[in-house]
């Protein structure tokens, strides 16, 4: 995601045809404070929904925003 011309990013690998594994979130501090990370996250979860895939999150940011929306932990690998 580019705001501003600034990259944010978020690295993850697929495990399989079902799985998304999230393990870097990167929001550099001219982006800091305006959401950005967040956003990042959710359009992890709306892809995910969208292809019926799971997500575990290994990034530690991301498993925080995951843990602070209920409504968005429909999508985590259950084990």
């Amino acid at each position: 995601m580019v705001i501003d011309g600034v990259e944010a990013e978020m690295t993850y690998s697929r495990a399989g045809e079902g799985l998304i594994i999230i393990d870097h979130t990167e929001v550099p501090a001219a982006l800091r404070g305006r959401k950005v990370g967040e956003r990042l996250v959710r359009q992890a979860i709306e892809d995910a929904r969208g292809e019926g895939v799971a997500i575990i999150p290994l990034c530690p940011f991301a498993k925080a925003q995951i843990g602070r929306h209920p409504e968005w932990q429909d999508v985590l690998r259950r084990s």
